[in-house]
């Protein structure tokens, strides 16, 4: 149930708009979130997250889902919220500490001035992403050790994965894309994208509707012509032109078929013989079509 009074749900909530289209959304995103975390990995009872806030309306999204669950007792883990300040200029440094502080949520600020860093490393005219991103995660995993956190929890939601699969897909040249959960390289954490089956848009009607204290990314969000950028307004488009044409993509990367794709390293073609296995005939029309 999500008519609760003040006293019986997180401060986070308090305040929610009583009207039934937010009480639909917000059941939704803790729906989906919830069906992420247990579709992609059982959960370790007492484990510790650190839960990355940005600022923006997605993470804020993911902490109040994560902090949903875990007030209903459905997500028996420990929660700390970790923004780090990167030096960007203008950076409003006393907006999350103040607006944790009032939630009652355990948190941890770091500052780092990887800005700098970014600024004096990428020529002009590249885009600041790849060694923003790589900075920053290095960071959070030394974070995530030192706090004793098993998973550094990230607001990635359905659309940027969406769009990172076709981003590879365009100028990468493979089909890969965000998974829901990995274990990062030095295979001493999990990294998990709880948010994989929220649309963007809930995101944003959430934030929004909470009167979340929004903080823009002015680093890369002040770059034009960025490849998601463009991948953005093509996924926008095909929208338009066919609504839920999104979710049916997303639903394509939970159903891969090896055996109708080229990758020999997925699937024993030069193995195959006749009567060896039930193969599936060519499926390159809908199945109502064929």
């Amino acid at each position: 149930m999500l008519d609760d009074d003040l006293d019986d749900i997180h401060p986070l909530f308090h305040g929610a708009p009583s009207s039934a289209s937010f009480k639909k959304l917000r059941k939704r995103i803790v729906r989906y979130t919830r069906a992420a975390i247990e579709q992609y990995g059982r959960i370790e009872r007492g484990a510790r997250w650190l839960v990355c806030l940005s600022g923006g309306q997605d993470s804020y999204t993911l902490l109040a889902g994560l902090h949903e669950l875990k007030w209903r007792g459905l997500l028996p883990v420990d929660i700390l919220a970790c923004n780090l300040d990167q030096g960007q200029p203008g950076f409003p440094a006393t907006v999350l500490p103040e607006f944790l502080e009032k939630m009652g949520v355990e948190h941890r600020i770091e500052y780092q001035d990887t800005y700098s860093i970014v600024k004096d490393k990428v020529p002009a005219g590249r885009t600041y992403c790849a060694l923003c991103s790589r900075l920053r995660r290095g960071n959070l995993y030394r974070i995530a050790r030192e706090e004793g956190c098993s998973a550094v929890v990230l607001g990635h939601h359905r659309d940027d994965i969406l769009e990172t699969f076709f981003m590879n897909l365009f100028h990468g040249g493979r089909l890969a894309t965000m998974p829901p959960k990995l274990v990062n390289e030095e295979g001493d954490l999990f990294v998990y994208r709880p948010l994989a089956h929220v649309a963007e848009e809930d995101c944003e009607k959430f934030a929004k509707a909470m009167n979340y204290p929004i903080i823009p990314c002015d680093l890369c969000g002040s770059q034009d012509g960025l490849q998601r950028q463009q991948v953005k307004q093509i996924l926008d488009q095909w929208e338009r032109n066919a609504p839920g044409r999104r979710q049916v993509m997303f639903r394509a990367l939970m159903n891969a078929r090896p055996s109708h794709l080229l990758d020999p390293k997925l699937f024993d073609f030069a193995g195959l013989s006749l009567g060896s296995v039930k193969f599936e005939e060519d499926s390159d029309l809908p199945p109502k079509l064929r």
